[in-house]
């Protein structure tokens, strides 16, 4: 009898019946592959986004660094423009005046210096008067080492001269300055906290600034006790007395004088 069964293994008569072959392999396999590339495109995409988010960073710390080396730092050495950094806060040209021994003559005035060390410019005019022991004298009367007091409208360090009084062997207020324990100004070193004599209740600010004779009459008898520093301007305060303000000095700032024009106190 002939046999019809064949000897062909029984897979490959079921891939001759069914070509994909066996089931599950060849779906196995194309699963693996799908699988494969689905994760390669993942990671792929996953780099590409890390190196967006990179890249942004890098572009924001590169944008900080500019803003930081284009913004200028605060210079340490800075002060407040508020603060007086002169000996006092200045004020507007006002009456006042300066008590020091000459330095130098010009077609124009003169220079002197007090006696803290301050130079100060004076400037004379056809209506500038000069006096010497309480007499009439003239611009050339007045040279190179004479005491001097000064009135008139003070700028700073300039005074443009109403008055020159000639103080003949004077010292130029250095005695009377070291009496009333007159500072010279130093950069940097605060003003003490003191007073002498007697201060009226007041409050800083207020008051009128005065000018002409009665600037001239406070300034004066100011200068005469407590000199060293520019009185660039007298304040009658409320009560009827004087405050006369000093600068380019570390202290006094404020001297103190009655109705009487004598000096009371300074601080």
């Amino acid at each position: 009898m002939i046999s019809l069964v064949s000897n062909r293994p029984r897979s490959h008569l079921m891939n001759a019946i069914d070509p994909a072959g066996p089931p599950g392999d060849g779906d196995a396999s194309a699963t693996a592959n799908r699988t494969h590339r689905k994760g390669q495109l993942k990671n792929k995409k996953t780099l590409l986004i890390a190196g967006a988010v990179l890249t942004c960073a890098l572009a924001g710390f590169a944008t900080v660094g500019t803003s930081m080396a284009s913004t200028p730092s605060a210079d340490p050495s800075a002060a407040p423009s508020a603060l007086p950094t002169d000996g006092g806060q200045r004020s507007d040209p006002a009456d006042g005046g300066a008590t020091g021994i000459v330095q130098s003559k010009s077609s124009s005035g003169f220079t002197l210096k007090t006696a803290t060390g301050v130079t100060v410019t004076v400037s004379d005019t056809a209506s500038t008067t000069f006096t010497k022991s309480t007499h009439r004298a003239s611009a050339k009367e007045v040279k190179e080492g004479t005491s001097v007091l000064v009135l008139g409208l003070v700028d700073s360090a300039d005074i443009t001269a109403s008055k020159v009084i000639i103080q003949p062997h004077g010292d130029g207020g250095a005695a009377a300055a070291e009496k009333a324990g007159v500072i010279a100004f130093q950069q940097g070193t605060p003003s003490p906290a003191k007073s002498e004599g007697t201060i009226p209740d007041y409050t800083e600010g207020e008051g009128t600034v005065v000018s002409g004779s009665t600037a001239d009459k406070a300034t004066q008898a100011a200068q005469a006790v407590v000199p060293g520093g520019i009185a660039d301007r007298v304040v009658k305060l409320d009560d009827g007395e004087y405050e006369v303000h000093n600068i380019s000095i570390n202290w006094p700032h404020h001297v103190f004088v009655n109705k009487q024009f004598k000096v009371v106190g300074w601080e």
